[in-house]
């Protein structure tokens, strides 16, 4: 009886004591690595996640991100005392007490739900330490044998976390490790997501929709399901009032306040300030070096293999690396890159180009197509049929389903079957509509596009850059990658040339038609822009330039000849190939707004071209400055010439073809600048240049053969112009920019010349912007 007793209590014991044995062998094998590598203690110091690039704006804002997963790690610091105590209440409220392992959690887990069947009332046994293990180290399994392995492996993780870090360190840690849904991983980024805040601007409730996604990013989503994430979002206040954090009477009332929504915006690629200088400034930092096979053009390619060899940026990616060997990966590495972008101008430029576009020059363009029934014009058939065809090649379904083996002939087949789709619209924002593919690009093909920069001219620091009017549905970048003819705005490189040789602003020329010969049997002569009345007669270079000219053009290009115009482009920052021919003078080359921008701003800058400059340092992911930037610099021109050249434009905005500016937009100030429209109106531009400020516009069709009928509508003065006036309105208005209205060029020293020559007549101001670049062959 003695010996049955005792083999009674012999096995109770075995039975009792089995399991803890078997846990902790379980916990050694864990601990000896046999079910898989644990994290050492150099992983725990250094986890290596996929860390976003942010990209900062010079007053201190986040453009937007280059990420794989959109992840910014914050300090402790920087995190709201709402966010830890919304969490601490509800994840794991005896936090601070425990060494990883909560064993009074893990006891109530076992006692309600594997001994109790409750599985809705045992609530979780994970500390705030072992989900941080499981973020950092490992993806949770859905087998229960492997999750049984992994949980144990978590319970030695946490430990050794525990041991590494504070606590403070490791609440930072597992906000900068969770995800919250909507494409936001980490604190930081779900505070910028769902309510356009810094984590530790949080109050109370919204740092309570923040914890109650964690354990949900979907479930719990405030966009996708708002109902159950308002519940979720009282029971972290409840909880928060539970342990003391919030009274009984805040709880109430915070219970009641509906969750905001209303600054809630996805970060992704295509959202937030700057889009384009976003994806501009990604190519450029992870450029090759450049292959002059890959160019269509000797000039391209010169200029790329000069950036390549001086320009640090240029390729930067491919230029640097890690302390490992490794290169520099924008979309992982947690750098961070300081750009020269001011985030209050970026919003006026993109505002400015919306409020125009959007709102007066497209319904505009929309009523003149609807009325004379066509989109192409000055085109056949033919030439309409292959603009079609090659824009449903580079299309993304034509590659789509080519990738997929589909014939050619099934592709273009369904380019013409109704399909479901969103598309862009001015009016009603994005609009969900059914139509062929083939006419959903004849329809993107009657939208007028843009391209707009803005330079600190003493610095070369670009301030505001907009590559078009929607990234998300027009990925081409009209600043940087687009190149159209300059029409007018040519002009000033060509009068620089005459002020350079001691002419002035009030010297005359005779208005009379020029005839140049090009080549052998072949003569130029450029159609007159003027108003009879001054056909014949001497004409200042001042009204000439105002009235936009072309006889005199003509003249101070036979005088000079082209290849010194193309020479003089070059010195002030043109790199694009210029063709010497006397058309030269007219605008007759094709060059981007980028390289436009940046020679203008020499005349702001006393004669000084600065290369345009977008960013001035970069830090890795601690904080350590990696690489800083310096603009190149060279003189150009005189400072007594581009003195007088600013002269000159501002004839153009007080007197000439640029007058809308002081009659609409801006009535007061200095401002220098010159319109320019190509042929048949296919291109306007303008640019302006204030002292401190130049900016310069392109707009047009993406096909030239799409654009306004008449110069009244598609010149300069109206396609672009207006784009540079409410941009500059909003600028002077904030007194934050330091642009003020009572800024003056700064004059040379010992400079006497008296500038006060006549005006013009202003009454054709209009008439005068055609710029014709056709040759006349006689």
């Amino acid at each position: 009886m003695k010996n049955s007793r005792n083999k009674i209590i012999k096995w109770c014991r075995i039975i009792f004591f089995a399991p803890f044995i078997l846990l902790i062998l379980m916990i050694l094998l864990v601990m000896a690595g046999v079910f898989g590598s644990l994290p050492s203690f150099k992983d725990l110091e250094n986890p290596q996640r996929k860390l976003a690039t942010s990209i900062i704006s010079s007053d201190g804002v986040t453009l937007g991100t280059f990420h794989v997963e959109n992840r910014s790690p914050v300090n402790y610091e920087d995190i709201s005392p709402h966010l830890v105590n919304a969490l601490i209440s509800t994840e794991d409220i005896r936090f601070y007490s425990h060494s990883g392992i909560d064993f009074n959690s893990l006891a109530r887990v076992f006692v309600k739900t594997v001994i109790g069947g409750n599985r809705a009332g045992g609530g979780g046994g994970s500390t705030i330490t072992q989900q941080l293990a499981l973020n950092l180290f490992s993806e949770r399994s859905t087998n229960k044998i492997k999750r049984t392995i992994q949980k144990l492996q978590e319970w030695v993780t946490a430990v050794k976390i525990e041991r590494s870090y504070t606590k403070e360190e490791i609440i930072a840690m597992y906000f900068n490790t969770v995800p919250f849904g909507s494409n936001a991983f980490g604190i930081r980024a779900a505070t910028q997501t769902f309510f356009k805040k810094n984590p530790a601007d949080l109050n109370i409730q919204e740092a309570a929709v923040l914890v109650g996604l964690v354990n949900g990013p979907t479930m719990y989503s405030p966009v996708r399901n708002p109902e159950r994430a308002l519940k979720r979002r009282n029971h972290v206040i409840s909880q928060m009032c539970k342990y003391g954090f919030i009274s009984q009477t805040e709880s109430d009332s915070l219970k009641n306040i509906p969750i905001d929504m209303s600054k809630y915006s996805q970060q992704d690629h295509t959202s937030g300030l700057a889009p384009y200088f976003r994806e501009m400034l990604k190519q450029t930092m992870n450029a090759k070096e450049p292959k002059s096979s890959n160019y269509n053009n000797d000039a391209d390619y010169k200029y790329d293999l000069y950036q390549w060899n001086n320009n640090p940026l240029y390729g930067w990616c491919n230029k640097n690396v890690k302390s490992n060997g490794e290169n520099y990966n924008l979309d992982r590495d947690g750098l961070k890159i300081y750009t020269t972008i001011d985030s209050r101008m970026q919003r006026y430029a993109e505002q400015a180009v919306e409020e125009h576009l959007g709102k007066d020059l497209q319904p505009k363009f929309d009523r003149e197509i609807k009325e004379r029934k066509r989109l192409f014009i000055d085109v056949t058939q033919k030439e309409i049929d292959n603009i079609i065809a090659t824009a449903i090649k580079q299309s993304d379904r034509y590659r789509e389903m080519s990738k997929a083996d589909y014939s050619h002939a099934e592709i273009l087949k369904s380019f013409d079957e109704p399909t479901k789709m969103t598309v862009f619209s001015w009016a009603k924002g994005n609009i969900d509509t059914t139509m062929t593919p083939r006419d959903s690009i004849l329809y993107y093909k009657s939208l007028l596009r843009a391209g707009f920069m803005v330079v600190e001219p003493q610095t070369g620091y670009i301030k505001a850059y907009v590559g078009g009017i929607n990234f998300k549905y027009f990925k081409y970048d009209a600043v940087y990658q687009g190149k159209r003819q300059v029409g007018s705005t040519i002009k000033p490189f060509l009068y620089t040339l005459a002020m350079q040789e001691g002419y002035n602003p009030c010297s005359e020329f005779p208005c009379i038609q020029p005839r140049i010969e090009y080549a052998p049997g072949k003569v130029w002569a450029p159609n007159s822009t003027t108003k009879a009345e001054y056909r014949g007669k001497m004409m200042t270079l001042k009204k000439s330039l105002a009235l936009s000219d072309n006889w005199i053009s003509g003249q101070l290009v036979e005088i000079y000849g082209a290849q010194a115009l193309a020479d003089m482009c070059h010195r002030m920052g043109i790199h694009s190939y210029l063709d010497a021919v006397p058309a030269l003078c007219l605008g007759s080359a094709d060059i981007s707004p980028f390289e436009m921008v940046g020679a203008f701003a020499t005349f702001a800058n006393k004669g000084v071209y600065t290369e345009p400059c977008f960013v001035t340092r970069i830090e890795d992911s601690k904080g350590n400055i990696i690489s800083a930037f310096i603009p190149e610099s060279r003189e150009a021109i005189s400072s007594e010439t581009a003195y007088l050249m600013l002269n000159l434009m501002q004839g153009v905005v007080n007197h000439g073809t640029a007058r809308r500016l002081r009659t609409v937009y801006v009535p007061e100030g200095q401002i220098a600048g010159k319109t320019g429209t190509s042929n048949s109106q296919s291109d306007g531009w303008f640019m302006g240049t204030l002292p401190k400020l130049t900016g310069g516009v392109w707009v047009g069709g993406e096909d030239r053969s799409v654009h306004f009928l008449n110069l009244t509508l598609g010149g300069g003065s109206n396609m672009a112009l207006p784009v540079w006036g409410i941009f500059m309105q909003k600028v002077l208005n904030d007194k934050r920019l330091n642009i003020s209205k009572n800024d003056a060029f700064e004059k040379p020293v010992n400079f006497t010349l008296n500038l006060d020559c006549d005006t013009v007549d202003t009454a054709d101001n209009e008439r005068s912007e055609l710029e014709d670049t056709k040759n006349i062959e006689l």
